[in-house]
């Protein structure tokens, strides 16, 4: 990136694991099929995040399941609390977001504006993970790289990121704005409002959770990989 000196890198995991806090075991009692599946938490999205820590001036993450709250969208996202929480009180509601929402969004949100302060400016990675078959359908993709194209320094990294990944691993299928688009709710749009294109480019990286579920050698590979063409491309 221009300036690479100057750049701060940020990476975080919103979705790590798949705990429930004891004070809301109750609506969670004949959930653990679903809190062991992709709907529970990102597969092997904390084991690659931790891969990613060495790249980073600053890394969070969080192993509270989403399907307690959803921390890559919205307070008012018709998707923050899941079809588990919705049931909670309203008190319930507005501790479960003072406790476990507003203190890991704040922190990354103080973070970049930290840095931003300093002069900036800041390259955030958020890492993710998504399920080979969704409703039936395959999900055509080995890696997908989410951003805005309207900000050129998303672009751009992406493009370089996905020249180098390539290099490194021929023949990965790796795709732009796949599953999903990069403009769509989550932490990095937010940021994306709060933040110019000069001071914050952000990131989501999506792996193919057959890689960390089939346990295979291309698993640690595909994570040397990912974690050494995002260095060159900084």
């Amino acid at each position: 990136m221009n300036n690479a000196a100057e750049v701060k890198v940020l990476v975080t995991c919103e979705h790590g694991g798949n705990e429930i806090p004891r004070d809301y075991s109750q609506y969670f009692i004949n959930a653990q099929q679903v809190l062991q599946s992709h709907r529970g938490y990102d597969i092997g999205a904390l084991e690659l995040f931790h891969q990613f820590i060495t790249t980073a001036h600053f890394s969070t993450f969080s192993t509270t399941s989403r399907l307690l709250v959803e921390l890559n969208r919205s307070e008012h996202h018709p998707q923050l609390f899941s079809e588990f929480t919705q049931k909670a009180s309203p008190a319930e509601k507005t501790d479960i977001l003072a406790t476990h929402y507003h203190p890991y969004r704040q922190l990354v949100e103080q973070k970049v504006q930290e840095w931003v302060a300093g002069g900036g400016p800041v390259l955030h990675l958020s890492v993710h993970s998504f399920t080979p078959e969704l409703m039936g359908k395959e999900r055509k993709a080995d890696i997908g790289l989410l951003y805005d194209p309207a900000r050129e320094r998303e672009q751009l990294f992406s493009a370089r990121w996905r020249q180098l990944l390539e290099q490194e691993i021929p023949g990965l299928r790796v795709r732009y704005n796949y599953p999903y688009k990069g403009t769509a709710d989550g932490l990095v749009t937010h940021l994306r409002r709060r933040f110019s294109p000069r001071q914050y480019a952000g990131l989501e990286l999506e792996v193919n959770q057959r890689f960390p579920e089939q346990g295979l050698p291309a698993w640690p590979e595909l994570q040397q990989a990912l974690v050494k063409s995002f260095s060159r491309a900084l």
